[in-house]
């Protein structure tokens, strides 16, 4: 995707004000952001909506990376945060109209929200709600594809605080999801 130190170059250039390295970077990222939110959001539309939602938070806020963690890293925060943020707006969306759910389909694993994954969402909110501090670990690991040390960096947090997060995440997410079946 990116060679050797490009990446850092786009984005010091980017920073900089070049506009022509801010398209440029932007362009190179979206299959990756893209990628992150269709593991929230499997159908295609919906992910769309949030990689551009999360491409235009990067091209804003871009001046406010400082290098603590890595460009990408923090690139699968926004991207993560998008995904959600443009599940929980079609949820709410969904529940306004009070949608139905075709006959055929299973409500436990696919939502009126156009095939997202609701049990897994679900199951997020469920775990932001009761423990917080557990879901951005979790996300960036799990579904962000972020190493453990990557997540570390990002958080700012030990490893082996990260590493507990994620576990008492999964055991969590796992539970829930089994009590869905």
């Amino acid at each position: 995707m990116f060679e050797e130190g490009e990446l850092d170059r786009l984005v010091a250039a980017a920073q900089a004000g070049d506009p022509g390295s801010v398209e440029y970077l932007l362009a190179k990222l979206r299959p990756v952001v893209l990628r992150r939110c269709s593991r929230f959001l499997p159908h295609h539309a919906d992910a769309e909506e949030a990689a551009q939602d999360a491409l235009l938070s990067i091209s804003t806020h871009l001046g406010e990376y400082g290098g603590r963690g890595s460009f990408l890293g923090w690139v699968t925060v926004i991207a993560s945060n998008a995904a959600r943020s443009t599940y929980r707006s079609m949820r709410r969306r969904a529940e306004d109209s009070q949608a139905e759910l075709p006959e055929s389909v299973d409500p436990r694993s696919t939502s009126v929200i156009a095939g997202t994954r609701l049990d897994l969402m679900e199951a997020l909110t469920a775990l932001e709600q009761q423990h917080p501090a557990l879901v951005e670990p979790f996300v960036l690991r799990d579904l962000g594809d972020l190493t453990y040390v990557q997540v570390a960096d990002e958080l700012d947090v030990p490893l082996g605080t990260v590493k507990d997060r994620i576990h008492q995440a999964r055991r969590f997410i796992r539970q829930r999801l089994a009590g869905r079946q």
